[in-house]
């Protein structure tokens, strides 16, 4: 099924233009999900249970214009969705849902494993509605499992997943990634498990689940720390801003702030060596290879104290200025420093969506950059219900007498 095979339901240009997406989740990592999937055309609609919608409608920042009020989050994870109440708690909401289901391609939701089926729209009944339907479902620890039903948050799948454990400084307690990165690997798992299995379905009729877990989402963005401990039986430890093998590459105080620095393969070693005025240091037969640099003695005693010395005098932009362009050497900036950086407006990362009533809200934009169907980002995220009519007319099939009905039954 088609958005254009629906006359009244709008459909936007865009690589997935014309792939119809229910989205049940709340809060982030399926919202962000639906946003990827959004921004690149498909027609997603968000579905929200009328008397407790998505809990981010009331979370801040808010824009506000005269007593009404928007919040700035909600904005920025729904941006391009339609949107429709319905109340699953209802025989009439349950039977909505399936309708709808049976028509859409994709569905996402990240309630705990159990919940959908509890209600009776989980994966297994709504297959028999749509065997094409790709089934996404994110979850803290996964739908199978002995601990798939536990509650998880963002903090729970870094904690779980080992993350929390590996990051924090030297000696001291661990310490939480500063932003929601469980959520953000999900989101991003998720994108990419609902596109093989929508090109699976387009291929052969095939719908199935997509089974995404916070946890597994963490494990998987470890970098070395598995791999290290099954071979060596080294358990990754807090290393503060350092790498825990490559030197150099960490984080050095400058006159005005922090850069990073990440000088630690010959030639980049060779390069900052003449660029910062001692050439002879590339041949000296102590510190001469990266291997030789990597040891951390080695290190401390003889690269480290040289690059604390060549970087403290200036200030971040004049080593920007002088060596950005030749080395992995990066200012440590502030989000304001993020958002009003040229660079960051070149690559169109903030936006502005003018939300009708509000005004515009600038908001992060889309990495992902295709040459032939770029994304749309301008589209604003919508009331809560305010599709309702119009999608359960156009996709569902409901004529204005049912829609009534169903809103006279608190269904809607």
């Amino acid at each position: 099924m088609t958005a254009d095979m629906f006359p009244g339901l709008p459909e936007q240009p865009g690589a997935l233009s014309g792939v119809v997406v229910l989205d049940l989740s709340r809060v982030l990592a399926g919202p962000y999900c639906g946003q990827i999937l959004a921004d690149f055309g498909a027609t997603v609609i968000k579905v929200e249970n009328p008397r407790d919608p998505d809990v981010t409608r009331g979370f801040p920042p808010y824009v506000r214009a005269g007593e009404r009020e928007l919040s700035g989050y909600y904005a920025q994870y729904n941006r391009g969705k339609l949107t429709i109440t319905l109340d699953l708690s209802t025989e009439a909401g349950r039977t909505a849902l399936k309708d709808l289901a049976a028509r859409a391609d994709i569905l996402v939701e990240n309630f705990r494993p159990g919940t959908m089926a509890k209600l009776g729209v989980g994966y297994e009944t709504l297959a028999e509605v749509n065997p094409r339907l790709v089934y996404t479902a994110i979850s803290g620890y996964g739908q199978t499992g002995s601990r798939s039903r536990r509650p998880a948050f963002d903090s729970t799948a870094q904690a779980a997943g080992g993350l929390w454990s590996m990051n924090g400084d030297p000696g001291g307690p661990p310490v939480r990634v500063g932003t929601v990165l469980g959520d953000l690997a999900a989101t991003l798992f998720a994108v990419t498990g609902t596109l093989l299995a929508l090109r699976h379905a387009e291929g052969t009729g095939q719908g199935q689940l997509v089974d995404v877990a916070q946890v597994d989402s963490v494990i998987a963005l470890t970098e070395n720390a598995v791999v290290n401990y099954t071979v060596d039986g080294d358990v990754a430890r807090h290393t503060g801003n350092r790498h825990p093998w490559v030197r150099p590459y960490e984080l050095f105080p400058c006159r005005d702030g922090h850069v990073f620095f990440g000088a630690y393969t010959d030639k980049f070693w060779r390069l900052a060596c003449e660029l910062f005025g001692e050439p002879g240091l590339a041949a000296d037969p102590e510190i001469d290879t990266m291997r030789k640099r990597f040891d951390e003695d080695v290190y401390e005693r003889r690269v480290r104290p040289v690059i604390a010395r060549w970087l403290a005098g200036r200030t971040g932009e004049e080593l920007e200025r002088m060596a950005g362009e030749v080395l992995p050497l990066t200012v440590v900036k502030s989000i304001k420093d993020v958002v009003e950086d040229p660079g960051t407006a070149e690559r169109d990362m903030v936006v502005s969506v003018d939300h009708p009533g509000f005004g515009p809200v600038r908001m992060f934009g889309q990495p992902i950059k295709l040459s032939a169907t770029p994304a749309d980002v301008g589209r604003p995220a919508p009331e809560l219900g305010r599709d309702t009519e119009v999608v359960l007319g156009a996709l569902a099939g409901y004529d204005p007498d049912k829609i009534a009905a169903l809103r006279a039954a608190g269904a809607i």
